[in-house]
């Protein structure tokens, strides 16, 4: 299986600890990350992360994993596959 990249984005109320608690998630599932971006607007956290896929039919259980870590913090944590994400997105 050839190794792909998914777009991360998280988007939720500024506090301490999305970001670990996001790529600690990250980490234990071996994901590499080869891109961040983060920013605040007003009190609004929002992140896009790139990051390295072995496996793309494992990108639903990592959507799982997330869940816990969205109802505790209140963030919306999304993940597409790159080529999906550009597609949605081309103008």
């Amino acid at each position: 299986m050839m190794q792909k990249r998914a777009v991360v984005s998280v988007v939720g109320k500024d506090q301490v600890g999305i970001i670990a608690k996001v790529t600690t998630i990250l980490a234990e599932n071996s994901v590499n990350i080869s891109d961040i971006s983060q920013t605040i607007l007003q009190d609004f956290f929002t992140m896009i992360m790139l990051i390295d896929i072995n496996d793309p039919t494992k990108l639903s259980e990592l959507k799982e994993k997330f869940k816990p870590a969205e109802q505790e913090l209140g963030l919306k944590i999304s993940i597409q596959l790159e080529d999906v994400f550009q597609a949605m997105h081309r103008v």
